[in-house]
Formats: C-alpha cells, sequence, structure tokens
C-alpha cells in the first residue's frame, strides 16, 4: 500500500518520479523529460527546458574557464531571476557550491560574507553591481555565458552543494551547509500534492531563492515537474501580475498569503489569475483562518513544517480543514523520534554542518546524523503532527514547571480578529509574569474606537485565562497599533 504522500500521484504520475541524487542528475534527467516545455519566464520572456540547459552548460563553461576547483564556494547575488536559477543549476551542477545572498544586504556585509566564506566568484544581477563593486573575489553577471557548454562534473550526493543562512526566530545567523542528497530528497518530496503534477503547472515565484523554502520548494520542484517557473523582479510585482500570470501553484509564507488575502478582499478571487488550485505555506504559523479565507476563494492552503538544516520539507499536511493547526506527516524517507519532547529525524535531507563551525554543529547534528530541531513536537493517533514549541522560548514558571509559550498562544490563534500574538515572560513590580502582545486584524474592527479593540483582547485574555492552570496565566495585555518586527521569512521576531 502506498504511503500518505505517494498516494497523492497516480501511479503512472509515480512512476515518473525519481530520487535524483544530485543536481547534475537533475540537470540532465529535466532537460531529457521536459525538452520542449516552457521552463523559466519574467512574464515577458520564456525560455524551454533545452534552451534553459543549455544557458545552463554555457554558465558551467564560464564558471570553469576562472580557474576555481571543485569545492570551490560561488556567491549568487540576485533577485529570483531566471539568470539567478540558471546559475544556480550552473554552480552546482558543475561541482562548486553555491552561497546564496540574501539581496537586502547591504555592500559592507556583502564583501564580508564573501570574505567568510572563502567565496572564489560572485555572480551578480544586474541591479546588484555596485553592491559587488567591493568584493575580495572576481565577479561575472548571473547573466553572463560562454560560447561554448561544459558538461556536468562527476560529484557524489553527499558532496556540498549551497549555503544558506539560519538563524530562526533568536538566534545569530549561521551558514548551513547541504549537500546534494539533501536538496534533491526536498526537491521530490514538494513534487508530492493531491493533484495532477507532471508537466501542467505554471508557478508564481513570490520567495527569494536565498531562503531555502524559495529554493527548493519553489524552484527545484517546480523544474522537477516540468512546470513553468515565473518571476519577476521583486514580491511585489509578482503579486500585482498574478491575474496575468494565472499561476496554478505558489509556495508562500504566511505573511505573504495575508497580503494576498486583503488583495482579493479589495479586487475579488479573479486577482488570484481563476487557475490557482494550491498553495504551499509554511515557515511560520498558519492561522486556521486563513486556510478558511482561501478555501472561500476556491484554493487550498496546505502548510507542513521543515528546518534549513533538514532541506525545508520534514512534514506535510493536505487535510488542513480536518486538522488546521498540524503541521502533518513525515515525509518519506526519514526517520524521526521524540526525544524529552523534541523532535530528531536524519535522512537523505540532513545537512552537512554549520560552515566553519563545529560548536554549533555538534549541538545540532549528532555523530550518528541525527538533527536536533529544537521544536516540541507530539503525534496524535493518526501520525499527523503538532509544533508545541521551542525549548530555547520556554519560560521557567515559580513552581519549577516548563511552559511554552507557543502553547499558550495557540488558542489565541483561534480568533479571528487576531492577525499574530507573542507569549513571554516579563519583570513587573518585581516579579516576572507571562505577558502577551497583540497584533489585532484591524480591518475586522471597521470604525471600532481603540479603546474598545484594547477591551475585546482583555476580554479574550480573560477567556482563555479560564481554560489555561492558574500558573500559565497571562497578567500583562498589550494591543499593538503596528506590526512585530519579523524575519526574512515573516516570522515574528521573539527578541523584541
Amino acid at each position: 500500500m502506498k504511503d500518505y504522500f505517494k498516494s497523492m500521484l497516480s501511479d503512472e504520475e509515480l512512476a515518473q518520479l525519481e530520487y535524483l541524487p544530485t543536481l547534475a542528475d537533475y540537470v540532465t534527467w529535466i532537460e531529457k523529460k521536459w525538452r520542449d516545455l516552457p521552463a523559466l519566464s519574467d512574464t515577458e520572456n520564456t525560455v524551454t527546458y533545452g534552451e534553459m540547459c543549455s544557458l545552463v552548460a554555457r554558465k558551467r563553461a564560464l564558471l570553469n574557464s576562472l580557474g576555481l576547483a571543485k569545492g570551490d564556494t560561488v556567491a549568487i547575488l540576485d533577485n529570483s531571476t531566471p539568470e539567478a536559477v540558471e546559475m544556480f543549476l550552473a554552480v552546482t551542477s558543475a561541482g562548486y557550491v553555491a552561497l546564496m545572498l540574501p539581496s537586502q544586504l547591504p555592500a559592507p556585509a556583502i564583501a564580508g560574507c564573501c570574505a567568510k566564506f572563502r567565496v572564489k566568484a560572485l555572480a551578480a544581477g544586474k541591479d546588484f553591481k555596485d553592491a559587488a563593486a567591493g568584493v575580495p573575489c572576481k565577479v561575472i553577471d548571473t547573466a553572463d555565458c560562454a560560447a561554448e557548454a561544459a558538461p556536468v562534473a562527476t560529484i557524489d550526493k553527499n558532496d556540498a552543494a549551497a549555503i544558506f543562512f539560519t538563524g530562526g526566530t533568536t538566534g545569530a545567523p549561521k551558514g548551513a551547509v547541504l549537500p546534494h542528497r539533501a536538496l534533491m530528497r526536498g526537491s521530490l518530496n514538494g513534487c508530492y500534492a493531491p493533484t495532477p503534477r507532471l508537466g501542467c503547472h505554471v508557478y508564481a515565484h513570490v520567495l527569494p531563492m536565498s531562503h531555502v523554502f524559495g529554493l527548493i520548494c519553489s524552484t527545484l520542484t517546480p523544474l522537477q515537474i516540468g512546470a513553468k517557473w515565473v518571476a519577476c523582479p521583486n514580491i511585489k510585482d509578482t503579486i500585482s501580475k498574478l491575474p496575468m500570470i494565472q499561476p496554478t501553484c505558489m509556495v508562500a509564507v504566511p505573511g505573504i498569503c495575508e497580503i494576498m488575502s486583503g488583495l482579493v478582499k479589495m479586487y475579488s478571487p479573479k486577482f488570484l489569475g481563476g487557475r490557482l488550485k494550491y498553495i504551499i505555506s509554511g515557515a511560520a504559523n498558519v492561522p486556521p483562518k486563513l486556510i478558511a479565507e482561501f478555501d472561500t476563494y476556491g484554493v487550498s492552503l496546505f502548510e507542513g513544517y521543515g528546518m534549513t538544516e533538514g532541506a525545508n520539507l520534514t512534514s506535510g499536511n493536505i487535510d488542513v480543514k480536518e486538522r488546521p493547526t498540524s503541521v502533518g506527516k513525515i515525509y518519506p524517507e526519514q526517520e524521526v523520534k521524540v526525544v524529552d519532547g523534541e523532535l530528531w529525524y536524519r535522512g537523505d535531507n540532513v545537512f552537512l554542518g554549520y560552515y566553519g563551525d563545529p560548536e554549533k554543529t555538534a549541538e545540532t547534528l549528532t555523530e550518528d546524523g541525527w538533527v536536533k530541531t529544537g521544536d516540541l513536537v507530539r503525534f496524535d493517533e493518526d501520525g499527523y503532527m503538532y509544533i508545541v514549541g521551542r525549548i530555547k522560548n520556554l519560560i521557567i514558571l515559580s513552581n519549577g514547571e516548563n511552559v511554552s509559550p507557543e502553547s499558550i498562544e495557540e488558542p489565541f490563534y483561534k480568533c479571528s480578529k487576531l492577525r499574530d500574538c507573542l507569549v513571554k515572560e516579563v519583570e513587573e513590580d518585581g516579579r516576572n509574569v507571562i505577558a502577551i502582545e497583540i497584533y489585532p486584524r484591524i480591518e475586522e474592527f471597521g470604525e471600532t474606537p481603540w479603546e474598545d479593540v484594547v477591551k475585546y483582547f482583555e476580554n479574550l485574555v480573560d477567556e482563555v485565562n479560564a481554560t489555561l492552570p492558574t500558573t500559565h496565566r497571562v497578567t500583562k495585555v498589550t494591543v499593538r497599533k503596528d506590526d512585530f518586527k519579523r524575519n526574512g521569512a515573516m516570522k515574528v521576531l521573539r527578541n523584541q
């Protein structure tokens, strides 16, 4: 019997998909499989898979001409453009390691990253020439190609393929090194969804490729299933062009989904283009209200769970109507266990470690390959996983009990007028108390005076407190007029 994820595909489609161990295998496979289908588009120009792979081969030749050695690091600094996708595929299929730089980095930080990660060459997009001017390495354009092609390199699946910054919502950014096997396992996991998948989809790309979610689930997966990948220079432009792009699938964090839902309320569901079937969302809490809203638009909003260190896709949930607070079931070919409430996993998707930081690596990755996630979880009787909280965020109560702030926040998210909230421990009158900050969906209150909005949430806190043990109750309430500070994945930062 097929498992939860494989049963989403027909036997015919399942037979056409395979685990491709390296990016070299991947590029060779998609060129042969999808040669004449449209591959990459910037909404004005489109190249087929055959044309794309030809450009990738010529970019490999350009990289080889720079005198790089196998395993050297090549940084990529660009918006999510077709040229950036081609350069990533060229770097990794040539046996080099791609360092995905966030496009918002200032010039000094770019130079610092290139020095720290021993970057030998930087591929910069046309809008980033000035920012790349002071880097201590060779600089090329992401659009540059050699006249001739170069073949893919001989690569082992355990070789490093890419480096992504990760730091969650609390820690300092680290460089997580992902091997080819991890990127390819993540790409294949993203292929599972409950609709026909192969050669029939259009993905509107709204996430940065410097984020592992945007690189794997929103770029590698679409190309593996023969989809058309469409991007614009920035997220705002992409969203505004959805009626023209007419996507069938998207990958987006909840904050972007909130924006899209607001625009649908202003302009009608036609704003989404009329063909959108589902959105895969993650990287932050997905409110049940948001799932319900998209359902009324005829769009399924699926959610899941993953870490940069695990190639992004650890679990997924398509049964969001029945279990809207679950992050789903564990993807195939992974081992998982719960150790003192913490999720551990291992498999092909696991990273190699943090670049140049053996101490942090040892804190997260065991010698026998288990990733210690730092996430507290529980499983129900049907195997669906629920995130209970983060170990680092635990509040130690006066009675010595540990309580997760996320577990206190969970009942508040059932309120349709709450957009986000943050529970933390604060000092008040010489003692530590549990406090909550609430950011409302202010549009839900119309012309209601602000003091009445505040009173509404104070009453909500009283209602939730009545369901909590006395030691867990919230005693200080702040209702915010301004949004929380957020990271690049639009997660609420807890250290604010």
